[in-house]
């Protein structure tokens, strides 16, 4: 293997083919602890490819470091030449001279170097013992809730923030929604009237034939329950925590019950004689006490709304008259009746 020696004051060789190197430091004088730049420069050809054997070493000698190692450049020299520039930073903690051995560059099978390097590291200055110093007080560190919380949580803080605030305000509107009993995005069960409520369950009521099966205590307090709920929606009556007599007590005050609040207290009394004391009550009286449910919630039945009356000069939707032809045909059946009576005369 061919091996070339280059001093680091040689000019660039211009041969085609030829590697040229030079090293050369920012500072030859450096203080101990201070840092300097080494440059290398390597012209070879454009195609040509090498490599740096110091390029990962962490010291040039001992007592001199590599600090850090600067992304190299390239430059375009012309006549497909170009030139390598790398920088090394290096630093040395220990006073003296220091020979940096040449720097080997590797091509193909050809091993170029460069010259040598000197470098004089200097002592610094220390007091004399004559002034004792003490250490220096631990500094103190403001305290930030921020530090205590974990990276994922401190890092994203803004994150975590917006959905917390999201989710408060879904929150408030929900039961600010289901407080007015209206949910945005879910159908709303249209609510069926109270009294049409009551007669459905009293005919479902009717359909499970407890008492027929001896369960006369089920049947009398399914049959309250819904006229509670009956009465507490009709009437606006807290019926379902009430007992009999205050629900009759709060019933005499309203206008529409007072022909019918002789069934519901019967109904009443009987269902409480059934439930606490344990009476069994005739087939009869079970079947009139059902009957009376029914007349009681068809007697409180709210009356219809009036249809609004046509203005002067409007004529009702439903009211069209008929044609030639629909008076026509309405007439034939009464001649018809008319022709028969006469028959019947004769």
């Amino acid at each position: 293997m061919a091996v070339v020696l280059v001093c680091g004051t040689a000019a660039f060789a211009s041969a085609q083919g030829s590697v040229v190197m030079r090293a050369k430091l920012d500072s030859t004088i450096l203080l101990m602890g201070k840092q300097t730049a080494l440059h290398l420069e390597v012209a070879q050809d454009k195609d040509a490819v090498g490599h740096l054997v110091q390029e990962l070493a962490p010291t040039l000698t001992d007592g001199v470091e590599v600090i850090d190692r600067p992304t190299p450049d390239t430059t375009d020299l012309g006549n497909n030449r170009i030139q390598i520039n790398r920088d090394l930073i290096i630093q040395s903690f220990d006073s003296g001279v220091y020979v940096i051995p040449p720097f080997e560059y590797v091509v193909g099978r050809d091993t170029f170097r460069c010259s040598h390097l000197t470098l004089k590291v200097l002592a610094v200055n220390v007091d004399s013992m004559t002034t004792v110093h003490d250490f220096k007080p631990v500094e103190g560190v403001p305290f930030k809730i921020v530090d205590m919380l974990p990276d994922f949580i401190a890092d994203y803080w803004w994150l975590y923030l917006a959905f917390i605030v999201a989710v408060a305000i879904v929150l408030v509107l929900y039961y600010y929604w289901k407080k007015k009993g209206t949910l945005p995005l879910i159908p709303q069960k249209k609510e069926i009237p109270p009294f049409e409520e009551a007669m459905q369950c009293l005919d479902k009521l009717k359909e499970r034939q407890l008492w027929q099966s001896g369960q006369e205590k089920a049947y009398y307090t399914e049959l309250t329950d819904i006229l509670r709920r009956y009465i507490s929606r009709r009437f606006g009556v807290n019926a379902a925590e009430m007992t009999s007599a205050e629900i009759m007590s709060a019933l005499r005050k309203k206008e529409e019950s007072r022909m019918v609040n002789d069934k519901l207290s019967e109904i009443l009394s009987l269902a409480d004689f059934v439930k606490f004391a344990k009476v069994r009550p005739l087939s009869d009286e079970n079947e009139t006490a059902f009957q009376r449910a029914v007349q009681y919630v068809e007697g409180t039945k709210p009356a219809p709304e009036p249809e609004e009356k046509p203005e002067d000069g409007e004529k009702p939707a439903n009211s069209d008259p008929k044609s030639p032809k629909d008076t026509k045909m309405a007439k034939a059946p009464a001649d018809s009746a008319t022709d028969k009576k006469e028959e019947d005369k004769i």
